[in-house]
Order: C-alpha cells, then sequence, then structure tokens
C-alpha cells in the first residue's frame, strides 16, 4: 500500500498535528504491507521535518509544495493543488492529519481524516469571534468528503456522535494517537538562565480550552501563600495563538513577568528534559480530544494534576491528581498542585495500547477495507502472521 500523509499547516514550530503527523508515518513505516508513504509539508516547516529523523526510511519521500501561509491560500491549496500532486505521487489512499477542504472527486482515490476533536463546535471561542464559523464549514466539508474519519480517542468519537450528522459518525473509528518513551533527554537545560531552580510545567498553545489564564492565577495564589518554594517558576510551552495577549497581560499585571517563562517548538529530546526535570505537569483544560501531554508527562514519570474531563481522564486512569474546575476551580487547582507535590515521585507508566506496534495494524486494518487491491492481496495471503518491521524508536 502507498500512502501519501498531509500535515501542512501554518506553523514552523512543531505543534500536536505535525507530532501526530510524524507519529502515523513512524507507525505506517513499521508495517511491511505499507511500500511507500509520501509526507507532504509547507516549505517553512522543513526544519521540523529535519529534526524528525524520519528521513532514513528509504520508503519515505518528503514534499514541500510551493503555497502561501495564509489560511485561505493554505485552504485552497489543499482543495485545488492537492488532487494534482496526488495524481503526480499515484498513493493508493490519502491520510488527512487534521481538517482541511479537499475535491474527494478530483483525488480519486479512498481519503481517511484523522480527527483531534470538535472544538468549532464545541469551544468556538478557541478561534476568535468569527474565525469559528470558517472552522465549522471546513470541519463539515471534510467530515462529509472522506471516506473514514479516524477518531483519536473514544472522547472524541462521543463528542462527534454529539455534534456531526449519523452520516459522519457511521464512518468513524477510534485509533489513538501513537505515545511511546522518548529515548533521548537533552543533557542541557532549554530554560534560559536554569540554575537548579523548581518549576511547574504546562504545554499547552495558547487557546481559550487550555485555560492557561486559571493556571498563572493558581501560580500567583501558591507563591503569595508561601505554599510552593519562592523560588518556583512556571513554564508555558506551546506555539503562540489566540490568548497570547491575554496571557502575557495577565502575568504583567501578577507581576510575574520573572516567574512565568513562555517557550515553545522544543525538539523532543528538549521536551523530555523538561518532563523528567519538573515538579509536576500542570494541565487545566476545559475541553481536550486526547491529551497528548498527559501521557507523555506518565510516561515519563511525571506527577500530573489535570482537570477532571472525559479525555484526560479515559488516558490518565488512576494515575493522575484531578481536578474539578467549578465555581472554585482556583482554589481547588492549588489544592490539587500541592497533593500532587506532597506525594513521592511516580514511576513511569507503561501505554502498551498507544505503541506504534499496535497501531500500525490498526491503521493497516483500516487502509486494507478502503483499498480494494489491498483487502483482496490480504484475502489471498499466506495464513502466517504479520511480521512488523523491529526499526526503532525515532526521534521527534
Amino acid at each position: 500500500m502507498k500512502i501519501l500523509v498531509t500535515a501542512a499547516s501554518s506553523s514552523a514550530h512543531i505543534s500536536g498535528v505535525q507530532r501526530h503527523a510524524f507519529n502515523l508515518v513512524r507507525c505506517l513505516l513499521l508495517n511491511p504491507e505499507i511500500s511507500r508513504v509520501d509526507l507532504i509539508l509547507a516549505p517553512w516547516q522543513r526544519g521540523m521535518a529535519e529534526a524528525s529523523g524520519l528521513s532514513s526510511d528509504s520508503r519515505l519521500a518528503i514534499h514541500y509544495p510551493e503555497m502561501g501561509r495564509g489560511s485561505i491560500a493554505r485552504n485552497l491549496w489543499y482543495y485545488r493543488e492537492l488532487p494534482e500532486l496526488v495524481f503526480r505521487l499515484r498513493p493508493d489512499l490519502v491520510h488527512l492529519s487534521y481538517p482541511m477542504p479537499i475535491d474527494a472527486k478530483a483525488i480519486g482515490c479512498p481519503t481517511v481524516l484523522t480527527l483531534h476533536d470538535l472544538y468549532p463546535y464545541e469551544i468556538p471561542r478557541n478561534f476568535g469571534p468569527y474565525q469559528f464559523l470558517f472552522n465549522r464549514v471546513i470541519l463539515w466539508h471534510c467530515m462529509h468528503s472522506v471516506d473514514a474519519i479516524a477518531c483519536v480517542s473514544d472522547t472524541t468519537m462521543s463528542k462527534l456522535k454529539q455534534y456531526a450528522s449519523s452520516k459522519s459518525y457511521g464512518k468513524a473509528i477510534r485509533i489513538y494517537n501513537c505515545v511511546e518513551p522518548e529515548p533521548v533527554c537533552a543533557t542541557r537545560s532549554p530554560l534560559p538562565e536554569w540554575e537548579g531552580e523548581p518549576f511547574l510545567l504546562t504545554v499547552a498553545q495558547h487557546r481559550r480550552n487550555k485555560n492557561i489564564p486559571l493556571l498563572i492565577r493558581t501560580f500567583h495564589r501558591l507563591l503569595r501563600q508561601g505554599r510552593i518554594h519562592a523560588s518556583t517558576r512556571l513554564v508555558v510551552l506551546g506555539v503562540k495563538g489566540p490568548e497570547t495577549e491575554t496571557i502575557e497581560s495577565l502575568v504583567s499585571q501578577l507581576g510575574l513577568r520573572n516567574r512565568v517563562l513562555f517557550l515553545e517548538g522544543l525538539p523532543q529530546a528538549e521536551l523530555q528534559w523538561c518532563y523528567s526535570h519538573c515538579e509536576a505537569v500542570v494541565l487545566p483544560s476545559v475541553t481536550e480530544g486526547f491529551g497528548l501531554p498527559a501521557a507523555e508527562a506518565l510516561l515519563a514519570g511525571c506527577r500530573v494534576v489535570c482537570s477532571a474531563i472525559p479525555a484526560f481522564r479515559e488516558i490518565g486512569g488512576t494515575h493522575c491528581e484531578y481536578v474539578a474546575l467549578g465555581a472554585d476551580a482556583e482554589i481547588d487547582l492549588a489544592a490539587g498542585i500541592r497533593a500532587a507535590l506532597d506525594k513521592p515521585a511516580k514511576e513511569p507508566v507503561p501505554f502498551p495500547h498507544l505503541s506504534a506496534e499496535t497501531l500500525a495494524m490498526e491503521y493497516a486494518g483500516l487502509y486494507r477495507g478502503l483499498i480494494p487491491q489491498a483487502a483482496d492481496a490480504q484475502s489471498t495471503a499466506s495464513a502466517a502472521p504479520i511480521q512488523l518491521a523491529t526499526a526503532g524508536r525515532q526521534s521527534l
């Protein structure tokens, strides 16, 4: 099977969408049924691709077609230019790593969409006062155009059933994000002027659902009340977004400019350093589709304090300190952080159901059902079980 994966987006810094796309590619390359993978990125994403470690596999080709960086230009590229690229590369199937408008008839082969969330419906303020309408149209169009929808969690599946049509829900399947232990950890701190001070970590884009202002106010409360060490810092790791101005203004108002550090685009090794050295990972989101930082943090043996939302409970099970974000959210979150810090460091939590080997088989099974010749080949193949390739873990 020859699979084309699209992941071109506006940001030059790696975020959840690109990490999903890279992990998807890595999963596919573990399966000998996959003869070729074409990964489509934007020209300004070349740096993150070169740092991913994926290019060592001869079955992978990474393409950087010319496109405009603005939202309208990228959407037009997907609708108008992607079919021409598909015609030239001749894949058996196109896998969209996030919703974009496509001309399915012009593409001419089966299409799959990874659905991370339904934020345009669930939390429209994530996108600004009017942008959410545009995002809803794109999401609706994409879900109706593709042949299958791969939801990253049961939580996202339930949201799909709530907000989308029965037609869209009927072609959906749950295939988790791939999350595995990171084998490489940076030896130097990525935190500027860090001299061993304790720090709390959150990994979150600057969007409404991540609830970063609540975390900043809670951090300020803990410092003011002397419930954490006076030298403690808060590290906010994630790309800027609609909430950046509000977040930075709050930090200034509370006099925390020297205590709150904003970072974005860290390589996986440096992210792993942050997980390994933080006092706790705090994730007070009001909604999530999957909760990748929670899974990564638990794999790294972090204390995890998070909101008691379905996505985090689905991933974290009994391993997190859950906080219900009600009327006293700031007080309760502060209590949850303090409770987690009072407990000993945790052992890493294994997630075999999120492994590349497991997901490689699940993706192949989905593709076989959509590509007629692949299904025929599978039905006539030897009864011997498929042996997955044993390529080593590749750093993202």
